[in-house]
């Protein structure tokens, strides 16, 4: 879904490439296919390894959809891909979902409770966009309410928050889903023509920061 759509919408695997040719592997273009950002982001992933960023909202339609066929490219990703998904916020409301995902993380339930948090958003249409409405819905999934809600609520949370805000405009975040790799390019739905085609193309450029070009 596109930035500039938020607003008035809530108002009113992929085969691995690298067995491919060489060739095949640079057929996408930069300035078409994925963008190359001006000025490159820091990654910690240590010595040998990429990252590959999935940039991404609970209540996103897109997100939604794209997430089954992300987690499923997830179980046969290279074992030096570093993957990080990063909680978007185009207005300040978004906030309460950031920080639903990191406390999850925190707690080690995201391999459990993710993709429950999608379909409680788009198929049970639980709108789970404020702290009351989160906390009652983690509470009904057997999580501890008073430990969720510490961690909720803390400063290593409000940190992690300023990070992905630091990188959604970092990257220049207009829409999700979306994806950075390597913290050089920036590829979405609209300039692959599709997120399926999308992570075709980060796998291109996850092999190609391999070789350092």
């Amino acid at each position: 879904m596109k930035r500039r759509f938020f607003s008035s919408a809530l108002l009113a695997t992929t085969a691995w490439l690298s067995a491919l040719p060489a060739k095949a592997q640079w057929a996408f273009k930069a300035g078409k296919d994925y963008m190359v950002l001006d000025r490159p982001v820091p990654t910690d992933v240590g010595p040998g390894k990429v990252e590959l960023l999935e940039f991404f909202w609970y209540s996103c339609p897109h997100c939604n959809a794209f997430e089954p066929a992300f987690a499923q490219w997830l179980k046969a990703a290279p074992k030096d891909v570093v993957v990080r998904r990063v909680p978007i916020a185009f207005r300040d409301d978004f906030a309460p979902q950031q920080r639903l995902f990191y406390t999850l993380e925190a707690m080690d339930l995201l391999g459990s409770l993710h993709a429950k948090v999608f379909h409680a958003v788009h198929d049970e249409r639980l709108p789970l966009n404020t702290d009351a409405a989160i906390l009652s819905w983690v509470e009904k999934q057997g999580v501890d309410k008073a430990k969720f809600s510490d961690i909720f609520k803390s400063f290593a949370v409000s940190t992690k928050i300023k990070k992905a805000v630091q990188l959604q405009n970092e990257f220049r975040i207009e829409g999700v889903p979306s994806l950075g790799v390597a913290g050089r390019y920036y590829i979405d739905g609209t300039s692959a023509g599709s997120m399926e085609r999308a992570l075709k193309v980060a796998e291109s450029l996850l092999a190609q920061a391999r070789t350092g070009k």
